[in-house]
């Protein structure tokens, strides 16, 4: 077959029903060969940027690779930030981009550019395909790796007059084999069975592979106190549940303070740790007993020593030491009945802070967060990427399934427009509610020409303070000149209205004016069959 004709059926034969891009002349012969072809959808997206937030939210909800298709150098460029996020999130999704025609490609063309070299900091791999009979043999490596522990984004330059070609080709099979269990369970077994305080910090890999239900099942058995890891993007533990108690801060100090209590910590699926703060010293004080499970080999130990570390697929390795805890059952009862009553009531004293809070707008920010926690349905997926207000709102909310938080420890703004497009693409029997700050929503507004494009039922909810309030709050920490001037500069913004912008794009918009109104606006979530955006003004700085 045909180059072209082999493209499409690796695609197809690898799960790839939607194409997520934005096209320019080096991509035309990929968009001509999918006339015709109505099982392999083309996702228009406005601007590079959004085009990889959504294929990062589809892929998560899926659970399978994304298939991007950006153009040439430029649009690669518009790309990286999105890039480098879901190479942080460690999310798998294959893309390429048209280079320029080989035949005058010595010449400098317009729009050429060293693809490779572009893409290499901010993707797991890179190919630069050449031969006609490299591209199957490449492709298939591509979605290959994407999905292999570290998970991530792989990049193929593909040049457009290599596609037209006529020669025949042969395809490439590469199945992927699962990892084995880790060796080791019943060593970590015995020594989580023994600890007196232990604390267990859940990463975004627990989640990802399925392993949720079992991490329970230990942290029920040892009584251990469970953290999300610092800036978590996923549900690897209920939120509901008694010995959740939030998400570690992403600041060494702070972190190795949280843990000290304890004398033994499990750390599952996780990129420890990811601080965004200097501090001296690290997360993990000496002495402190560490067992750590990955499948990602060069994740144990990276940071710090570790007593016992396990390589493996993390379900199955989760579910082995689940059992043997069963069989030993460990006396634990008391302790987690006093961690039951510790967490009920600091929840309890939060929301009653909140709710006191609640009034007309601008609205109080921790108010506005805990109106829109409360009133999620049970079933909801929730974008963040509101930064200040993000993180009140992961104080309020409860959520439980797995794939309910989309959010991205890699920091490019603008991600979370795009991310609930694709969330909604790929996961359309749930509702999709983006939680987003005014100044990332600035970053990828482009994303709203696709969600009214394709139509998807997406609550956008936009948290409204004219202003770079995390930047502020920094400053302000550091006791700064800008501080004692009261002047910031560079950290205004101004007035914004969200709803002329949404009306730009052709979607309905609401502007509250109170904290009740958002509670009926985020209630009615589920019942909608387009999307909607609300306009939260909230307090600003001083």
């Amino acid at each position: 077959m045909r180059p072209i004709e082999a493209m499409l059926t690796i695609l197809r034969e690898e799960g790839v029903t939607r194409v997520f891009g934005n096209p320019g002349t080096t991509e035309l012969p990929f968009l001509d060969a999918l006339v015709g072809e109505p099982d392999i959808e083309y996702v228009l997206g406005v601007h590079e940027g959004s085009v990889v937030a959504m294929a990062d939210g589809y892929a998560r909800a899926t659970g399978r690779p994304a298939f991007v298709s950006l153009h040439i150098a430029a649009g690669l460029a518009n790309g990286l930030s999105g890039l480098l996020n879901a190479s942080r999130s460690r999310t798998p999704m294959v893309v390429t981009a048209g280079q320029q025609d080989r035949r005058h490609l010595a010449q400098d063309p317009m729009l050429s550019g060293n693809l490779v070299g572009l893409a290499r900091s901010a993707v797991k791999e890179t190919f630069d395909v050449q031969h006609a009979r490299d591209l199957p043999v490449m492709l298939r490596r591509a979605f290959r790796l994407a999905v292999l522990p570290p998970a991530g984004p792989v990049f193929l330059s593909v040049p457009m007059d290599l596609l037209a070609e006529q020669p025949d080709v042969s395809l490439f099979d590469a199945p992927i084999a699962a990892q084995p269990t880790a060796t080791g369970v019943a060593s970590a077994t015995s020594i989580l069975a023994r600890a007196r305080h232990p604390a267990i910090v859940a990463g975004d890999g627990v989640g990802r592979e399925g392993g949720v239900e079992a991490l329970v099942a230990i942290a029920e058995a040892i009584g251990a106190v469970v953290y999300h890891q610092p800036m978590h993007d996923g549900i690897d533990f209920p939120m509901r549940h008694d010995l959740y108690a939030g998400a570690l801060p992403p600041i060494n100090a702070e972190i190795r303070n949280t843990l000290a209590p304890h004398d033994l910590v499990l750390i599952v699926g996780c990129h420890a740790f990811m601080p965004h703060h200097y501090s001296p010293g690290p997360a993990i004080a000496p002495g402190t007993r560490v067992v750590q499970i990955d499948s990602d080999p060069t994740e144990i130990g990276r940071n710090f020593a570790v007593e016992l570390g396990l390589v493996g697929t993390i379900e199955p390795t989760l579910r082995g030491i689940a059992e043997l805890l069963q069989e030993l059952q460990p006396d634990t009862g008391q302790r987690c009945a006093e961690l039951r009553e510790r967490h009920l009531s600091q929840r309890a004293a939060a929301e009653t802070v909140a709710l006191k809070a609640y009034g007309p707008a601008p609205l109080d920010p921790e108010a506005a967060a805990h109106a829109v926690a409360s009133a999620l349905p049970g079933d909801a997926v929730v974008v963040e990427e509101a930064i200040t207000t993000g993180v009140l709102l992961r104080r309020f909310l409860r959520l439980e399934r797995p794939r309910s938080l989309v959010h991205t420890v890699g920091g490019g703004l603008g991600f979370g427009i795009g991310a609930a497009v694709g969330t909604a693409l790929g996961d359309p029997g749930r509702p999709v509610v983006a939680v987003l700050g005014d100044g990332c929503a600035m970053f990828g507004l482009q994303g709203l020409w696709s969600a009214a494009r394709y139509g998807v039922p997406v609550t956008f909810v936009v948290m409204n303070n004219g202003e770079y309030r995390t930047l502020k709050d920094t400053l302000d920490g550091w006791d700064s000149r800008a501080t004692h001037a009261g002047h910031y500069p560079g950290l205004d913004l101004g007035p914004l209205d969200f709803t002329a912008a949404a009306a730009f794009f052709g979607i309905d918009a609401r502007r509250v004016g109170h904290t009740d109104e958002l509670v009926d606006l985020i209630t009615g979530a589920p019942d909608r069959s387009r999307p909607m955006l609300i306009d939260v003004p909230i307090l600003g700085h001083g």
